[in-house]
């Protein structure tokens, strides 16, 4: 089985009885994203994962998979302290912390789970104008049992603020994240505020990244993947990276990033292909949300 490498959490959200740290809680650098898979496919691709040596899962209210990951949980053998989930909620239960925890109970019923790992605002939805109340509300649920800690997905750097500013500190922010679009002004922030930034669509999708010939030349001189290079440069600098893929091999593979470093001139190399400006997003977050 690959070694997973994990990182601490933000000590701040740690449950009342743990320290931050290798004694708290700690997330796994690699993980595997869920969207859009249901059902049976999404069970049996989640089972394969685990049987790899995936341990750290990421599903959502709006994927419509939680329950299908939790059979995969539930059905592989493995104490539950084991596996790392994650899980977002929508818009409807944005509110005081009576209505995110209706949503976070709905959401464990549903994956026949005991609690979460990580629970994440979705989207900030910022015509509601309750974000930051959803993420207070986050805070006070981290003692109850039911998640172990808490985070935000898609806030832009003005979002994040607003939550710090309310004397919250976030463990992870979700973001779109890629080498074609690598939000470093979503890193930078995220950076400074002590929030470790997970990436979803990691290795682009509908995109010729892994095309790109300044990958594929490093994929060739270190004999390995150019999905493999994209998730090495994600993991070395830092970032959880959330591949999807219901294939065993590409599994496999893309969990296989831990026993290769990249140069700083390979690095650099992945850093220069980003194109992007914060307006060429394909979901802006202050449009877009559910």
């Amino acid at each position: 089985m690959t070694t997973q490498i994990s990182a601490p959490l933000n000590g701040t959200n740690i449950p009342d009885g743990e320290t931050s740290g290798d004694a708290g809680v700690r997330i796994p650098l690699l993980g595997l994203g869920t969207w859009p898979m249901t059902g049976d496919e999404c069970t049996e691709a989640v089972s394969s994962a685990l049987e790899a040596g995936y341990r750290h899962l990421d599903t959502a209210e709006n994927y419509g998979n939680e329950d299908a990951v939790g059979r995969a949980v539930v059905g592989s053998g493995l104490a539950r302290d084991e596996v790392f989930v994650t899980s977002k909620f929508n818009r409807r239960w944005h509110g005081p912390v009576d209505s995110v925890r209706a949503g976070l109970e709905a959401a464990l019923e549903r994956a026949g789970l005991d609690y979460f790992d990580l629970y994440l605002v979705h989207w900030p939805n910022p015509d509601q104008g309750s974000y930051v109340q959803a993420c207070e509300s986050l805070a006070e649920l981290t003692g109850t049992g039911l998640i172990r800690s808490w985070g935000v997905s898609n806030y832009k750097p003005a979002h994040l603020q607003q939550v710090l500013e309310a004397g919250l500190v976030p463990a992870v922010n979700q973001i779109h994240c890629q080498p074609l679009f690598a939000q470093p002004h979503v890193q930078e922030a995220n950076a400074s505020a002590g929030v470790l930034t997970a990436a979803y669509t990691p290795i682009g999708r509908g995109s010729d990244l892994l095309q790109q010939p300044e990958i594929t030349r490093i994929a060739s001189r270190l004999g390995r993947s150019p999905a493999q290079v994209v998730l090495r440069w994600h993991v070395q600098q830092g970032r959880i990276a959330l591949p999807k893929s219901a294939d065993p091999q590409r599994q496999r593979e893309n969990l296989d990033v831990f026993s290769f470093e990249l140069t700083a001139e390979d690095l650099a190399t992945v850093d220069a292909l980003d194109s992007a400006t914060p307006s060429d997003s394909f979901m802006d977050a202050d449009e877009f949300g559910h």
